[in-house]
């Protein structure tokens, strides 16, 4: 894994702690899951990219469900793009690069 790409917590993701942290975005995925895996590379590509600009990191779901299911995420991979520790933007599904980077520019 790139090491652009933070690996959260459940903590870590409290509208507390992103309270003035700018864009965060969120890979919910599961070691198991195939599509997770296929978009894995494209987080990575994505750090990197938007290094310094938009927070980019994973949650794996099978170490807090329950957050995930209070975030109300039924199918993995789910991109959830937070501002300031509020959810702007959601994609579920493998989602090509332009589609996550138009979810951004929007937000």
């Amino acid at each position: 894994m790139s090491e652009n790409v933070i690996i959260f917590s459940a903590e870590a993701l409290s509208k507390e702690n992103l309270k003035g942290k700018g864009l965060v975005l969120v890979d919910l995925w599961a070691s198991w899951c195939g599509p997770c895996r296929m978009l894995a590379p494209v987080m990575e590509e994505l750090a990197a990219e938007l290094k310094g600009r938009v927070t980019v990191g994973k949650l794996n779901i099978d170490d807090y469900t329950d957050f995930a299911i209070g975030l109300g995420v039924m199918s993995i991979p789910t991109l959830i793009l937070f501002k300031d520790g509020e959810e702007v933007g959601r994609l579920i599904g493998v989602q090509p690069k332009q589609a996550i980077l138009n979810m951004i520019q929007g937000a």
